[in-house]
């Protein structure tokens, strides 16, 4: 590796010294044109310039509008809502993929160590230095493999259980979240409606100047909140999806877990 990387600097070291040489053989032919491309051009990327930084801060200038014009008190609590949902989406992300262990070597490795070699305290110690459910479950069952294989598939039912319920940990919190944002949304929305027909009480006109007001607040409110609720619901099937497929191989791993057990156990009694 440190060869190739080698390789692609002095590559590249070459690259830029043959067109610094192009460059300079070229540099006294190309001057004039290229002052007079600049003085002509100058305008034309300050007025692009210009319109970009115009472009984004009217888009966060509006964007802050939009918010205040929602109702201070009801757009914060939508966005505390988005913030504490995506913060526990990313805690759920990190964990099951530092979880989502590829089980294959881990049971070649007990498997050469238990039925091969015949030493179990050797397979334990395999299980023990690999993270993830399925090396947890192993141990446990590893643990009690010399009780008998009843024992151990108990443990590995049991073990199994706790470790599922660890995958599936704070999601409920996702779904009080995906739930109570357009909830918000739509509780912003009454109150809209609400401060409406207050100003149609005080004036005695139903005018749209007088209602727009009141309606503006209500749809945007209500458009943050399901907003909200749709990027936390991908999420979620993103984070259901993870917990699904690290189950599946949990299965997958004590079936054979099991067998391997069962050909130990054969082995040493013969």
């Amino acid at each position: 590796m440190k060869k190739l990387f080698a390789i692609a600097a002095c590559v590249g070291l070459l690259s830029v010294g043959m067109a610094n040489v192009a460059t300079a053989q070229n540099a006294d032919s190309a001057a004039a044109a290229a002052t007079t491309q600049v003085d002509s051009a100058a305008p034309a990327a300050d007025q692009v310039a210009g319109e970009e930084a115009v472009a984004e801060t009217g888009f966060h200038q509006e964007l802050k509008t939009k918010f205040i014009e929602g109702g201070a008190d009801f757009m914060a609590t939508v966005a505390i809502a988005l913030i504490l949902g995506l913060a526990i989406c990313l805690e759920r992300i990190i964990y099951l993929n530092l979880a989502n262990v590829n089980p294959d070597k881990l049971l070649r490795d007990i498997e050469k160590a238990l039925v091969e070699e015949g030493n179990i305290e050797k397979a334990k110690e395999i299980a023990r230095n690999t993270r993830g459910p399925i090396a947890s479950i192993a141990y446990q069952a590893l643990l009690r493999a010399d009780q008998g294989i009843d024992i151990a598939e108990k443990s590995v039912v049991s073990y199994g259980g706790v470790q599922g319920g660890l995958l599936e940990k704070n999601l409920s919190w996702i779904t009080l979240f995906i739930a109570m944002a357009p909830s918000l949304g739509f509780l912003g929305t009454v109150v809209g409606m609400v401060q409406a027909f207050d100003n149609i009480e005080k004036v005695g006109d139903i005018s749209p100047t007088v209602v727009a007001g009141g309606m503006k607040v209500a749809l945007i409110t209500t458009i943050g909140g399901l907003i909200v609720a749709l990027i936390l619901q991908i999420f979620y099937n993103y984070i259901l999806s993870l917990v699904e497929g690290i189950l599946n191989r949990m299965e997958d791993a004590s079936i054979t877990l099991l067998d391997l057990i069962v050909k130990y156990d054969a082995k040493k009694n013969k």
